[in-house]
């Protein structure tokens, strides 16, 4: 099965706490802190992996978790660092924030790899927090949260060729006598339910991908059929070839069914349409065929024809260089067509620091992330801790603002969802 898109939800592990311990060694009665800091979280890092084709591992398991790092122990000893993760996705594959719709990379080249949520830092254990004024801290820091995103994971295939048509055309046929792709073909629609790429090799240092599109039917534009799932996948090669049966075998005409397809591309993005473009003219050994060619090349002089027979594989081999010697002149880039819709991962990730202080029902309200943490990593049973607590409140401007708002002794302050009582 071809498994092309798949939403998942990523997550970042955690930083381990720092420790809050103590020398207990036989001869250092006077002892002092030995809490070791936390360890890091994992992160998880996207990889372009040439040997993966489909998102199939993703169908049935959505949800990635990196290990979260362990806490910080005795004897300064530092927690253990969180695996980090790798997911191994097909070359070719655009990441999106799945909300916005926003593109966050584009895994284009093999290996590539992408950090996409970053793990916690480990808090510091008591130990980075003796000085020569407070020699026995009772507090550690606690590691920094995890990353958790939500992303929509979407193949487009990478081929410098696309063949496209309508259904059983030739495309398949075409395509397994020029590469070295073995695609399914028999004689009725649809037999191409998912794209197939090939390598057209010229000589020993020379070839090319070229990739079979399944048989494009009219609404494909509109999502009728599998119509959006195909047209991505031809959004990022160089060359359209349009392959038509020249002979109308199935009682069709054959520049309709051109002015179909064309139309389809037009409506589904100008840059497909816009694309360099020749057309193949396919079942040349079946009656009637010369005459519809006659008729084609009138309508659409501009346009470039070779003539085959995937039967008989009549002027395959003269396709098959003409297609070498057209890419030539066009230049080698990949792109998603969206660039300007990036996402600034950085930017999302970023933790607000706001702290609001306000008054609510006679209580002096703080929040906001900074005091969260400092509450956190606060002994409210030790004196020091809380000294220190006050101290950093103070160099925050936060005791100035609650000042400014008519605090006085005994008023109700509430930190971050802890109450004490204000001493000015």
């Amino acid at each position: 099965m071809f498994v092309d898109t798949a939403k998942i939800v990523l997550r970042s592990g955690a930083g381990g706490d720092g420790a809050v311990a103590w020398r207990r060694e036989k001869f250092e009665p006077d002892g002092g802190p030995a809490g070791g800091d936390g360890g890091d979280g994992g992160s998880i890092i996207l990889k372009a992996d040439s040997n993966i084709h489909t998102l199939m591992d993703f169908k049935y398991q959505r949800h990635f978790f990196a290990e979260n790092g362990e806490n910080g122990r005795n004897k300064n000893r530092y927690g253990k660092k969180g695996e980090d993760m790798i997911l191994h996705l097909p070359v070719g594959t655009l990441v999106k924030e799945a909300n916005s719709g926003k593109i966050i990379v584009d895994l284009v080249k093999d290996q590539q790899e992408f950090l996409i949520v970053k793990g916690g830092k480990g808090g510091n254990g008591n130990t980075k927090y003796k000085n020569s004024i407070r020699q026995a801290p009772r507090f550690a820091e606690p590691g920094q949260k995890s990353q958790e995103i939500e992303v929509i994971l979407e193949v487009k295939l990478i081929a410098d060729v696309g063949l496209v048509g309508l259904p059983n055309v030739g495309k398949s046929s075409i395509l397994s006598i020029i590469s070295n792709a073995k695609p399914k073909i028999a004689n009725y629609h649809f037999t191409t339910l998912s794209p197939n790429l090939g390598v057209v090799k010229i000589d020993h240092d020379n070839s090319y991908v070229i990739a079979d599109i399944p048989g494009l039917i009219e609404g494909a534009s509109e999502g009728i059929g599998l119509g959006h799932q195909f047209l991505k996948h031809i959004e990022r090669t160089r060359l359209l070839v349009h392959v038509l049966d020249m002979a109308g075998s199935e009682g069709r005409n054959p520049i309709e069914d051109f002015n179909a397809i064309m139309k389809e591309l037009e409506n589904y993005s100008d840059r497909l349409s816009e694309k360099d473009m020749f057309v193949v003219a396919n079942k040349m050994d079946i009656a009637g065929a010369d005459d519809n060619l006659e008729l084609f090349k009138i309508q659409y002089p501009e346009l470039d024809v070779i003539e085959t027979s995937a039967a008989t594989t009549e002027g395959i081999d003269k396709l098959k260089f003409y297609i070498f010697e057209r890419l030539k002149n066009i230049e080698k880039e990949y792109n998603s067509f969206d660039e300007i819709n990036r996402l600034d991962l950085e930017e999302f990730f970023k933790v607000d620091r706001t702290i609001n202080v306000y008054v609510d029902q006679g209580v002096y309200v703080v929040e906001g992330y900074p005091v969260e943490v400092l509450v956190k990593r606060t002994n409210f049973e030790d004196f020091d801790s809380v000294r220190n607590f006050e101290q950093v409140l103070d160099k925050m401007g936060i005791m100035k603002r609650l000042e400014e708002l008519g605090v006085e002794d005994g008023d109700t302050i509430e930190v971050a969802g802890v109450e004490i009582d204000y001493l000015g």
